[in-house]
């Protein structure tokens, strides 16, 4: 059984596979933890997978609600409402405009219907909650960064490869090889097209036994 992806060897293996970042290659040894972060980021920023989905749960009591660390995109948010807050309700996007024109008196309250993006660190909800409502925020999160301290992530532990050529492909325009681009982006394409088709059959999995049952 192959040993398990760390931050330390993705960044033996990229160097194997660069033949290049020894400790005498100053510059890209130096890089090397750079291009890493920028394809994590990238990956983040493309591939929508359960791995990537948290659950927030919180209350919503203002208008403007702040949005958790390392949020990237919104999955679903609903709330509590009715007799001990048991049913749940599922509030819809919209645009800040569109909210604020639904709603342009925060100081007047009722049942949330609406979010919006408020700035990059926060929602805005109208109505302006009448009460404390129990929500559910599901979202697609930014993964712990690697690091010399944080040596494993979601991406080391489920998609090993999927790192290694994002990093590759950020490598090679550094180091002016733009021969390597196509291959490096035809691994990583297909590496995200597998991750994407597992997920999807597991999205359908449960679809039918939700289904089944």
């Amino acid at each position: 059984m192959p040993a398990a992806t760390t931050y330390t060897t993705l960044q033996e293996d990229v160097r194997r596979y660069l033949e290049r970042g020894s400790a005498a290659d100053a510059d890209v040894y130096e890089q090397i933890p750079r291009l890493i972060t920028l394809a994590e980021r990238n990956i983040a920023r493309e591939l929508k997978v359960q791995g990537f989905i948290r659950v927030m749960d919180t209350d919503f009591t203002s208008s403007v609600i702040a949005k958790p660390d390392r949020f990237r995109e919104v999955v679903s948010i609903n709330v509590g409402t009715g007799t001990g807050n048991t049913s749940r309700k599922t509030l819809l996007p919209r645009s800040y405009e569109y909210a604020r024109s639904y709603w342009p008196d925060e100081a007047v309250t009722g049942e949330p219907e609406f979010y919006a993006d408020y700035d990059v660190n926060h929602w805005l909800i109208v109505p302006t909650p009448d009460e404390s409502y129990p929500a559910e925020v599901n979202y697609y999160e930014m993964p712990v960064l690697l690091d010399d301290t944080t040596q494993t992530n979601w991406l080391t532990e489920h998609a090993p490869q999927l790192l290694l050529y994002a990093t590759l492909l950020q490598a090679a325009p550094f180091l002016k090889n733009d021969s390597r681009i196509p291959m490096w982006q035809a691994f990583f394409d297909r590496a995200m097209a597998a991750l994407g088709a597992e997920d999807l059959s597991k999205i359908d999995d449960r679809a039918a036994t939700r289904k089944e049952a």
